[in-house]
């Protein structure tokens, strides 16, 4: 179930929202015992469930990508820790970057992912 972390919610500033926007807002979650600020974004629309992730610090942006380990503690803040969400990949022609070390989550609607057997991404 999709769920947002409101203890982290954006409350003041540019991207600010309150309860009242749902599981729409800005979300500033403490990653690496605080030293790391994941900046999330977190919409429903067309569809899908999403959350973007960019990082940041006390002093400004880091220049990387989120990790796995990262990327997944924010799957678990914002969905059940059964659920299935994807990165996409999608065509080169509908590539957009507007941050260079953003990823996104998605999670279709009333739709199940579908998945390979766990036997051919490695050993269980």
């Amino acid at each position: 179930m999709f769920k947002v972390p409101e203890k982290f919610r954006k409350k003041s500033g540019a991207m600010a929202t309150d309860e009242s926007y749902g599981t729409n807002g800005a979300f500033l979650v403490p990653l690496n015992h605080g030293t790391i600020i994941a900046v999330c974004i977190a919409a429903i629309g067309e569809g899908f469930e999403h959350v973007s992730v960019s990082l940041g610090n006390k002093k400004g942006g880091i220049n990387r990508c989120p990790t796995w380990n990262e990327m997944c503690e924010i799957k678990d803040l914002f969905w059940d820790e059964d659920d299935c969400v994807m990165q996409l990949h999608p065509p080169k022609e509908d590539w957009i970057s507007n941050h260079d070390y953003c990823l996104h989550l998605w999670r279709p609607i009333g739709q199940e992912i579908p998945r390979p057997h766990h036997s051919l991404v490695g050993i269980k």
